[in-house]
């Protein structure tokens, strides 16, 4: 087998890309403010993530069903997530701790299939091979729809919590 400079760099500098963005996860999976507009752009963009290729991929059914599965499985885990974090009424504000292991197991699902879909395509570069979309495989979409039905139901769920929080200081 012959390796190239390119693909001997590609190989060492793969698990640094991993790891840095493993850490960029993790350090959003801590104890932060709760901010009602970020839980709305959640609720938003993690929605059309589920909207936007559910619309191209109508004539599909297979490849559908596997967005629709993985977004019903991602919600299914972040109920529990949801029943899992901690939320924080303090006179600093409000504030919520996610989670860790799940949020981070659910964004890396995604990241790992995006990341797996790079080498195949720089592996099949110069053979003729048309790049795949992503919207072309039902493993990619059933990834997408974990991803997004999981963070865009618990931004959801984080905005529950703040309504229910206004609700009751509006009582007292």
């Amino acid at each position: 087998m012959d390796f190239s400079i390119t693909t001997l760099a590609l190989l060492a500098l793969t698990p640094l890309l991993v790891w840095r963005v493993y850490n960029r996860i993790k350090a959003r999976m801590a104890r932060q403010r709760s901010i009602v507009s970020r839980h709305y752009t959640g609720v938003l963009v993690f929605g059309a993530m589920i909207v936007v290729p559910a619309a191209q991929l109508l004539d599909t059914p297979v490849i559908l069903g596997a967005l629709a599965a993985g977004a019903l499985l991602g919600i299914g885990w972040s109920v529990w997530g949801l029943k899992q974090t901690r939320f924080e009424d303090t006179p600093q504000g409000y504030f919520f701790t996610p989670a860790a292991r799940l949020g981070i197991l659910m964004a890396m699902v995604l990241v790992a299939r995006v990341l797996y879909i790079g080498v195949e395509i720089y592996a099949n570069q110069g053979k003729g091979i048309p790049a795949p979309k992503l919207s072309d495989s039902p493993l990619t979409m059933l990834c997408v729809g974990l991803t997004a039905g999981y963070f865009g139901y618990y931004s959801a769920g984080l905005l529950r919590w703040r309504r229910r929080m206004r609700q009751e200081l509006e009582r007292n």
